[in-house]
């Protein structure tokens, strides 16, 4: 399956599944109904942004939304087999690296992010908690969670809960590589 009409039916099918309207999800994210509309017939190619904002709004983490519509548990997925997207704005390419487990609280992706490139999510407080680490590979990343600013190398770890604004910048003349591991706790303290 093509990767945005994979993205087209996921999302619709994660709106019908919680029995939300085009209009409330529009509501709950801050994406125009003609958006979501576009993005669940296949007719526009949402950028990383976009995706993150319904994310949120739908009450999953991102790469829940480049699976299966109805993903099935399976122990392996092969590289192959792996789903990759291409953010339209930014140029970085994305590759989700874990099995499509719809009851796994963990996701791993692999992010090739272009020389000079940035990405600003507004990401806001979840109905769950999801944390994030940034598992640098190659490459060097600029990376600013709500006001902290953090300049990260190959090897470096940054650990954060994605509950605020998070910017990534890659500083370089050279595209960096890296992890992003993602777990959630449905459990608020």
């Amino acid at each position: 399956m093509d990767i945005n009409a994979r993205i087209a039916a996921r999302v619709s099918f994660l709106r019908q599944e919680r029995g939300l309207s085009l209009d409330a999800l529009a509501t709950k994210c801050s994406v125009s109904r003609s958006m979501i509309s576009l993005i669940e017939r296949g007719q526009s190619n949402a950028t990383a942004v976009v995706l993150e904002k319904l994310a949120t709004g739908l009450g999953v983490m991102l790469p829940a939304l480049f699976e299966d519509p109805q993903p099935q548990a399976a122990p392996l997925i092969r590289h192959a087999d792996q789903p990759q997207w291409r953010d339209p704005q930014s140029g970085y390419l994305r590759r989700n690296v874990s099995p499509p487990h719809p009851q796994s609280p963990l996701r791993i992706v692999e992010v090739l992010f272009p020389a000079g490139a940035r990405v600003t999510y507004e990401t806001s407080a979840r109905e769950a908690l999801v944390y994030q680490q940034i598992w640098i590979l190659e490459g060097r990343m600029d990376i600013t969670v709500g006001d902290a600013q953090y300049s990260i190398e190959a090897g470096d770890c940054l650990a954060f809960q994605l509950d605020r604004p998070v910017a990534y910048h890659n500083p370089d003349r050279k595209p960096a590589r890296y992890a992003v591991i993602s777990s959630t706790d449905s459990a608020r303290p």
